[in-house]
């Protein structure tokens, strides 16, 4: 891996060079294993410990076939499904990995007794497999998640329709919390070139999750002057859908649980914004009974923000905790669209709010090839900037990953892989030095930014992951 590492880190190496390179036989991974599935039972969600399972292996490298790519993995980051995967909730993600195995023979390489996680990455094509043209080895990339087969013709108007598609990472192995991933070819994106390794690597996953949900015609389709109300709005997922909000022309609505994720929401640009805690907002009065008495001081709430107008677009994702009071809230003909149940899968809500007022619920599940490649863009372009919070070594994922359980972190959290330090990787210095700020926002709160990359003068909520599409209770975590 030293000699990968060292043409990565020359200038001078070509695309050649990178072809002639010799793998390893082997790489360090963060795995789960399948004879332990069963290590916490008995234990409540909030006990069980990612930082128990959560291994770092040498594993094989993978054989690569038509189609695919090994990238040198820079860095990587957690999202909420490596959480799920580490705790083995809802379910062992090993029956993912079965299912997977039994498609085709190529695709029986993925049903192992150990799972590399991770669904994001930023690093280096290394190798391409026959019939892949548009990458070469040395290219500099991110991946997305969404892995499909396309053979069916659903999945031709929409990729994330396709019969096989699935989450890499989470739904196959060889994910990016890894030193070497293997993905498909049409995962691969530029790597946005002002940013860190790091930096590049914490987008991914959740960046497409907030534009398919909010911008793209696929979700709720924002325009100018739209008033959104975003749950979690400090969070992995909310982080992106309040820049979003705010890139093009709408006012979010931010709805937090501290002080403290409020000054973010505000550092960003928002000034609509609610601590749900210091309002002591209670929609539920016993684990059956919700309270509409609380959704209509909520509605008064939001209005009193809006100058008296309800909102257009709930970027929904907390699911039953918050679900009845996202439909009242909604103006007449406005739209809830979902990508997530954080709180619970099992809905309710006073379907007359809803039919009488002619709003609709979208659903919205990561994001299609091409709507990865538009928010994708806008990252590289500046227009949106990564939320990256803190960062670990790929020995401490098992950490990383407990405090995104926990939800004491903001934003995203990074894992540095074959990278051996934060704030390599920049080649558009003057790009960077332009957005600077933006993008150590999120770092300067917590007081984590590495030395070097912010100015003295700069001074200033939950993860995304997209989960099963077969398993409702495995869904994004973009809770505040």
């Amino acid at each position: 891996m030293k000699e990968i590492l060292d043409a990565i880190q020359s200038p001078d190496t070509t695309s050649a060079d990178f072809a002639a390179l010799p793998l390893p036989e082997s790489y360090r991974a963060v795995t789960v294993h399948k004879d332990e599935t069963e290590m916490f039972a008995g234990l409540t969600t909030r006990d069980k410990d990612p930082r128990k399972s959560l291994h770092i292996d040498d594993v094989p490298v993978p054989e690569l076939g038509p189609g695919e790519a090994l990238v040198a993995v820079m860095a990587s980051s957690v999202n909420y499904n490596s959480v799920w995967t580490s705790i083995f909730e809802p379910l062992s993600t090993f029956g993912f990995l079965e299912r997977y195995g039994k498609v085709s023979e190529l695709t029986r390489r993925h049903d192992l007794p150990y799972h590399i996680i991770g669904s994001d990455l930023a690093g280096v094509v290394l190798r391409t497999g026959p019939g892949v043209n548009a990458w070469r080895p040395g290219d500099e990339v991110v991946a997305h998640c969404l892995s499909v087969e396309l053979e069916s013709s659903d999945g031709h108007n929409d990729t994330m329709l396709d019969p096989e598609q699935r989450i890499w990472g989470f739904e196959t192995n060889f994910g990016g919390l890894a030193e070497i991933a293997l993905v498909k070819s049409n995962q691969l994106m530029p790597k946005p070139e002002h940013l860190s390794w790091e930096e590049a690597a914490a987008p991914g996953l959740v960046n497409s999750t907030a534009y398919r949900q909010l911008v793209s015609r696929n979700g709720a389709g924002m325009k100018q002057g739209d008033n959104v109300l975003i749950w979690g709005a400090s969070g992995g997922l909310g982080s992106y859908a309040t820049q979003f909000a705010l890139a093009g022309g709408a006012t979010p609505i931010c709805v937090v649980s501290s002080p403290e994720k409020a000054a973010i929401c505000r550092a960003m640009g928002a000034e609509a914004v609610i601590d749900r805690n210091a309002e002591d907002y209670r929609f539920w009065k016993d684990e059956r009974t919700q309270d509409p008495r609380e959704w209509k001081r909520f509605g008064k709430r939001i209005r009193e923000l809006t100058g008296g107008e309800d909102v257009d677009i709930v970027f929904e994702h907390p699911g039953r905790e918050t679900f009845g009071a996202s439909v009242y809230v909604t103006r007449k003909g406005g739209t809830v669209v979902t990508c997530a149940s954080t709180s619970g899968y099992t809905h309710e809500y006073d379907n007359r709010y809803l039919w009488m007022s002619l709003k609709r619920i979208i659903g919205s599940h990561f994001a299609n090839y091409r709507e990865a490649w538009e928010a994708n863009r806008l990252i590289a372009k500046g227009k949106i900037h990564p939320t990256l919070s803190k960062v670990y070594p790929l020995e401490e994922t098992g950490q990383a990953a407990h405090d995104v359980h926990r939800n004491v972190h903001q934003g995203k959290v990074g894992v540095l892989a074959l990278a051996p330090r934060e704030g390599l990787g920049v080649r558009d210095h003057e790009l960077r030095e332009k957005h600077l700020r933006a993008i150590n926002l999120f770092r300067d709160t917590t007081g984590s930014a590495p030395a070097g990359t912010a100015g003295a003068e700069d001074t200033t909520e939950a993860t995304g992951s997209t989960g099963s599409p077969t398993e409702p209770a495995a869904r994004h975590r973009g809770d505040d």
